[in-house]
């Protein structure tokens, strides 16, 4: 979205033109029910959901959602901002598991207590994968995932997550204001397209590790992850407790491994 700023630089004062980040709420329904509101760039709503829904524990599988629509009959600023999610018979969606809105910034933010924060690693965890990878090859990741940027490239304000094989090839790139949110977006694409768990796949993100993006890529089978920033205390202790190579700091050609470093060759 273009936005008229003022510039100052150099003892000068002007007007133009600048591209900013959209930041709007989606709306998920489940059962016709508002189950959540997360605040996120439009695009790939439909991939958010199922991600968001899959990483929360949510749902087990692709064949508990029948269908992710839009709902008729929306009005105002729900025009586009509203999925609804229909599930397969039998499959309820627990009451109190998250509050209605989450932020940008935070993707636990909604949680009712620290008993909900749990970690649903699949049948097949990162403990059973035998996945390696170059030092040199994550030290291009940083690189190819900026490539596959265009909205960062436009407005400097967004975050990205990149799943990558290990010979460094990028099979896809999400963009969203919310690391967690570009993160549920690649689970998503996961889930629709049947590629649970991503056992011979690493994550790439733009910026630091918090808990509950470790949690996600966990419940996604991911077995490393690599970033730009820093880790937490909390990712590096979930990803040292469910054998998750953390790779911290990758940036020009050095980077600090922080669990299960065997992984990195």
């Amino acid at each position: 979205m273009k936005i008229e700023r003022i510039l100052l630089a150099a003892g000068e004062r002007g007007a133009a033109d600048d591209e900013v980040a959209v930041e709007a709420p989606l709306e998920i329904r489940v059962g016709g029910k508002a189950l959540t509101v997360v605040m996120r760039t439009p695009g790939h709503d439909e991939e958010l959901a199922r991600g968001f829904l899959y990483a929360e524990s949510l749902i087990d599988a692709a064949a508990d959602i029948v269908a992710v629509t839009r709902p008729a009959a929306l009005t105002g600023d729900e025009v586009g901002n509203v999925v609804a999610v229909t599930l397969r018979a039998g499959v309820r969606t627990p009451a109190g598991e998250r509050l209605f809105y989450a932020s940008s910034s935070c993707g636990v933010c909604g949680k009712n207590a620290i008993s909900t924060l749990r970690v649903r690693a699949p049948v097949e965890s990162p403990l059973s994968s035998s996945f390696a990878v170059l030092a040199t090859r994550l030290g291009e990741l940083p690189e190819r995932l900026r490539a596959a940027q265009p909205l960062f490239a436009r407005t400097g304000g967004v975050h990205a997550s990149g799943l990558f094989a290990a010979d460094g090839t990028l099979e896809l790139a999400r963009e969203d204001v919310g690391r967690h949110n570009a993160l549920d977006k690649v689970i998503g694409w996961a889930l629709e397209h049947g590629r649970l768990p991503l056992a011979d796949r690493l994550l790439a993100v733009s910026g630091r590790v918090s808990y509950d993006i470790v949690q996600k890529a966990i419940a996604a089978g991911l077995p490393l992850i690599a970033a730009v920033g820093a880790p937490s205390t909390l990712a590096i202790d979930l990803a040292e407790q469910f054998a998750v190579t953390l790779v911290g700091f990758l940036r020009d050609g050095g980077m600090n491994v922080y669990t299960h470093g065997e992984r990195v060759i």
